[in-house]
């Protein structure tokens, strides 16, 4: 037994000292940089409609499809996105829908050789094929990528298509093929001969958007007779309503009252609830399936990655996508980091940037901003894991992405974001009722790009 000390311990003078307390430290939280990014909007009436011209003349879109057994099917109404198919009625779809036959190859499988002619309209059910064409000098070109949805041959029908280009397999696909043959009947026939009349009749009359032109007249001499024209607008244009984030919260007034020496008690619970409220906030701006940005995305805006991992050719890719004014990409942390191997690999390390204080790595000027809110796939048969690569213009004056809120409501302790006192009940528990209101919308397609199939678990080997 050790004799009495010189002087006082410390594990007994701690009993005198008052220790140094933190506030709650949260490891859900994220930096949301998305929020901080996206420009919002104060939408006093709670609904923002977006006003475009009217689109006269059939877009292609992208095609449904359903899982029937261990293969795939058309879903009828979906062969709208074929303009070809636009003015075929409900009966006449589902005819048609039932005429696909399923095919499948393997990855590297030459499915259709360049200038193959009797082809007909091809969906892709499953996987990713390359369209390439034999360019002017050596060596080929890519025309494009078809992933799940997406269909080539449409011209074909018709027999009015361009040189037809090869098809390659890049992965294991499932294809959906429909044979000339079954546009032939008569009543098919005619309901496609009248979107080819009024197709015919507007083209040299409407953009590259589908829009009826503006009539224009540019002259250097003489007095000729001017056009006449005006702009028409969508008759029911999108109108988008807030969407509401709310939950109570409960504190015992003995709490608040007897420990909130150090830390308000009550100023804590309320800041870890508006830190759920917003991260909540970020992943419904992304993933809400009535106005979340990856749902947002135009099928004419989405791409595949061209061998998987995401490399500088897939970024390059999505910004001739989303090229006039790119604002940032937003991916999950993980595919930034794959994107930074791909590009390393290639030696053209990506710089770097800082903003709000932290270093973000960029692509043609364009920062990759991070957020986990993005959601990873994973294939129930090779366990590999996949995301997707989102790029943004935004702000009104841009015709961009923005978001919604309304500021002023009762007990605002920011925009779009209140606390509200709801009374104290015989259980001595006052409640406090935290809401936020908020949303997202796409003013024009073009403003978003979307970089699908982009899979993570790939390294390289420098050994």
């Amino acid at each position: 037994m050790s004799g009495p000390g010189l002087s006082v311990s410390a594990s007994a003078a701690r009993n005198l000292a008052t220790a140094t307390v933190t506030s709650v430290q949260n490891a859900a939280n994220t930096p949301r940089f998305l929020l901080r990014l996206l420009p919002f909007v104060d939408v006093p009436g709670g609904v923002y409609r977006v006003n475009r011209r009217a689109v006269v003349l059939a877009k292609p879109g992208r095609i449904d499809l359903a899982a029937e057994g261990e293969g795939r099917t058309v879903r009828p109404g979906s062969l709208r996105a074929v303009p070809l198919f636009s003015r075929l009625g409900d009966a006449e779809l589902a005819a048609l829908a039932g005429r696909f036959t399923e095919s499948r190859h393997r990855a590297g499988d030459i499915i259709a050789e360049e200038g193959s002619t009797g082809r007909s309209l091809v969906v892709v059910a499953d996987g990713t094929v390359e369209l390439i064409l034999s360019g002017p000098y050596k060596g080929h070109l890519r025309q494009g990528l078809a992933t799940r949805g997406d269909y080539f041959g449409d011209g074909d029908l018709l027999g009015e298509a361009a040189p037809a280009p090869a098809v390659r397999a890049l992965s294991a696909v499932t294809l959906l093929t429909l044979e000339r043959a079954a546009v032939e009947d008569e009543a098919i026939a005619s309901r496609i001969a009248q979107y080819r009349e009024e197709r015919d009749r507007l083209r040299g009359h409407t953009n590259s958007h589908g829009e009826q032109g503006i009539e224009l007249l540019a002259v250097h001499a003489g007095e000729p007779r001017l056009p006449t024209t005006f702009v028409d607008y969508e008759i029911d244009p999108r109108e988008y309503h807030l969407s509401t984030i709310q939950t109570i919260l409960n504190t015992h007034t003995r709490v608040t009252d007897l420990y909130s020496n150090e830390i308000d008690q009550l100023r804590e619970q309320i800041r870890l609830t508006v830190d759920a409220v917003k991260e909540r906030e970020e992943w419904e701006l992304l993933n809400n399936s009535q106005f979340g940005l990856l749902n947002e995305v135009s099928p004419r805006q989405r791409i595949p990655t061209r061998g998987g991992p995401p490399t500088p050719d897939d970024l390059d890719e999505l910004l001739t996508l989303v090229w006039k004014k790119p604002a940032f990409f937003v991916a999950h942390p993980r595919a930034i980091a794959a994107f930074g191997r791909e590009a390393t690999r290639r030696g053209v390390p990506p710089v770097v940037v800082h903003l709000f204080g932290a270093p973000f790595i960029t692509w043609r000027g364009v920062p990759l901003v991070p957020s986990d809110k993005l959601p990873i796939d994973i294939d129930p048969v090779t366990g590999a894991q996949t995301t997707s690569i989102l790029l943004l213009r935004v702000g009104e004056g841009e015709q961009g992405v923005v978001g919604l809120h309304k500021s002023g409501v009762t007990g605002e302790i920011e925009p779009g974001l209140s606390v509200r006192y709801m009374g104290t009940n015989d259980h001595s528990i006052a409640s406090h009722l935290v809401t936020r209101y908020f949303s997202a919308a796409v003013l024009v397609e073009d403003a978003t790009a979307r970089l699908d199939s982009v899979l993570l678990g790939n390294y390289h080997d420098y050994a």
